[in-house]
């Protein structure tokens, strides 16, 4: 849910995303400079399609390619996409929930998507199809699931046959109707309870207001749901995760606060139970006490770039982000009082600033080769349209949407749907607004100055047709437990008992480690195939049988024709190698790599291979070439090394 002037409290949070350089292969037209500013001349609106060409446009379930989000038959999906919001809540706190004047912008969603007591679903589905959407993201709060209160006849006075449904039952409706006209849907798990967020809201990280583990049951109940629906395509695993009252969240320090463990489990868990599923994280929001003076700000997405989350299914991860104009990297947004801060807001950068903050904060991941690449989706951006007057705000749109457009980024606009009153809107954000009548009044219509803006960014030139496989790269992260990511050896029992454990996805092989920090890095470029038998576990020297690579230190080498997948860790020191049986017969003579007096890695100009990215910061790294394999690792207890791996002995694939 968007952190709106409408919601903020005391230490109102809001998100922000940062856009990387990305390569568009296939991309029909020169992308605009970053942060050029955009055209004045208005742009077409999108052609419309009806639900049966937008059905037939694309083929669920969707998955990854490098930074592009594909369908079944590896064609880029761009999500196209707009928030229906209302089903997280819009009470705000205070006062009966069924006051207008308690509800954000006056609007009573009754804990339903908005506007099913206004217009029928055919004509909400008519109005997403007029905005050139292909896809929803559909918010919902935890305490919807175990809802069984029904929802009153006004609720759904629109949607007669909605009646004497709970809101869980309506929430399956609008998904059954999305997707039935050829909508992708996003579940997005937006709010612990109903209220309408930000800040100090009571949903400020997936584990307030309830356990982990229950957050991950209710997602497990979710995907279960809809697993039969291929157009119900993603798990959005938390809305903008902030600072509560006295604790930060933070991203690998391991602790009941660390989302980015809770979400690598929450989202390995999911993909168990409905594999189909893209698994979408967002970054954190916000950390630290927005005061002068204190450290405070919005780190989105930067932790990425040293810790990224590797998935048991590595083309299901998409990241995102969002961004406001009138928030900033270390403005809350909030205009006076507690929480206001006297740091720039993005609205208030020029245009080449706010191209390098969007890049530093988020779309820096989609750029290719490296252990953090994944799409990435900025699923909240708005404005006050239609009556604001907001110079500064209109200017920070017209930018942020030009620089969409020309990052080729998929996006999610919020929100869709508000009431309006003569033509008037009780929440000038809204792209389509319906009366009590079901009159609707949309974006299109003349007298809302983002229509131009809007109409650029869903009619940009993008990269379109199939995206070629390419390779993958995967951090390992063994600081704190186990890195199990192999489906197969979920399935077995513990390979390396006592010891910290990582294993690489099925289908990779491990390629690098650091060196006194526990990382690895798994690949498959070069797609070399193991087969199902015939699984090692190294813990001696026995398989040194052709020549001692490293005199006079301790070596674990996997067998002849195998590569290792997987190790083990005692503290910091090597315990044990996983190998795997190789296809093919892979080279039985390579090459030693040191790595202990400093990193040795392939090339930084390569700009591939995942090396200009550094995945196990403050520590030398050892990382084989993209064509070999690491068939064993050195180590030794003297000179106070302490058994830290410090090299390795890499072989050709072929």
């Amino acid at each position: 849910m968007t952190m709106r002037r409408l919601a903020l409290r005391a230490l109102s949070v809001a998100t922000t995303l940062s856009l990387g350089v990305l390569a568009s292969p296939g991309l029909a037209t020169a992308a605009p400079a970053a942060g050029a500013p955009s055209a004045t001349a208005p742009a077409a609106a999108p052609a419309a399609l009806t639900g049966a060409q937008l059905a037939a446009s694309w083929t669920g379930p969707l998955s990854t390619r490098g930074r592009y989000v594909v369908d079944a038959t590896g064609d880029r999906f761009k999500l196209r996409s707009g928030n229906w919001s209302g089903a997280q809540g819009t009470w705000q706190g205070s006062g009966s929930t069924t006051d207008p004047a308690n509800n954000q912008a006056g609007q009573v969603s009754y804990n339903l998507p908005l506007g099913l007591d206004r217009a029928p679903l055919p004509e909400i589905m008519a109005g997403f199809h007029s905005l050139g959407l292909n896809s929803i993201r559909l918010p919902f709060a935890d305490a919807m699931i175990r809802d069984s209160t029904v929802v009153p006849d006004v609720a759904v006075a629109a949607n007669p046959q909605l009646r004497g449904s709970t809101p869980l039952q309506v929430y399956d409706a609008v998904v059954a109707a999305l997707t039935a006209d050829g909508f992708a849907v996003v579940l997005n798990n937006h709010t612990t309870g109903y209220r309408f967020c930000c800040g100090l809201d009571g949903s400020e990280r997936w584990n307030s207001g309830q356990s982990t583990q229950q957050w991950e049951e209710d997602w497990l109940f979710m995907a279960n749901r809809y697993r039969a629906n291929k157009r119900v395509v993603g798990a959005d695993l938390r809305n903008e995760v902030r600072r509560d009252v006295w604790d930060d969240p933070n991203w690998g320090l391991g602790d009941s606060h660390d989302e980015y463990a809770a979400f690598e489990e929450a989202g390995n868990r999911i993909l168990q139970a409905s594999p189909d599923l893209l698994i979408i994280m967002e970054g954190i929001n916000w950390q630290g006490i927005p005061l002068a003076g204190l450290p405070h700000g919005r780190p989105m997405l930067k932790p990425v770039a040293t810790l990224s989350h590797t998935l048991i299914d590595s083309g299901k991860l998409v990241y995102a982000a969002h961004f406001y104009g009138y928030t900033g990297s270390a403005n809350t947004g909030a205009g006076s009082g507690p929480g206001s801060t006297g740091d720039p807001r993005y609205q208030d950068l020029t245009p080449e600033q706010l191209a390098a903050v969007v890049d530093e904060e988020a779309l820096f991941v989609t750029r290719a080769g490296q252990h953090f690449t994944a799409p990435v989706w900025i699923s909240e951006f708005g404005a006050g349209g239609r009556g604001s007057t907001d110079a500064k705000e209109q200017a920070w749109f017209d930018r942020f949407t030009a620089i969409l457009a020309a990052r080729d980024a998929d996006f999610a606009v919020w929100p869709l749907i508000g009431w309006h009153n003569d033509g008037v809107p009780q929440d000038s954000w809204a792209l389509l607004h319906y009366d009590r009548a079901g009159r609707r009044l949309s974006v299109e219509d003349p007298g809302d100055w983002r229509a131009a803006d809007w109409n650029r960014l869903v009619t940009a030139p993008s990269y379109t047709g199939p995206v070629p496989e390419s390779a993958r790269w995967n951090l390992l992260d063994l600081d704190h437990t186990d890195q199990n990511v192999s489906r197969r050896m979920l399935a077995l029992p513990d390979w390396s008992g006592g010891n910290r454990k990582g294993n690489c996805p099925d289908g990779q092989r491990l390629i690098g480690l650091g060196r006194s920090d526990s990382r690895g890095l798994c690949t498959d470029a070069g797609r070399p195939a193991t087969g199902p038998e015939g699984w090692v576990t190294v813990t001696d020297e026995r398989y040194v049988t052709d020549g001692d690579w490293a005199p006079g230190y301790n070596k674990l080498q996997c067998p002849a024709g195998h590569l290792a997948v997987g190790y083990s860790v005692r503290g910091n020191a090597m315990a044990a190698l996983l190998c795997a049986p190789a296809a093919g017969a892979p080279a039985t003579t390579g090459r030693v790599l040191w790595f202990d007096r400093g990193d040795n890695r392939p090339p930084a100009s390569t700009g591939a291979d995942s090396a200009a990215s550094d995945w196990a910061p403050g520590y030398y790294k050892g990382q084989c070439a993209a064509g070999e394999y690491l068939a064993g690792v050195a180590m030794t207890w003297r000179w106070t090394h302490g058994g830290v791996p410090d090299a390795l002995l890499c072989r050709p694939l072929a």
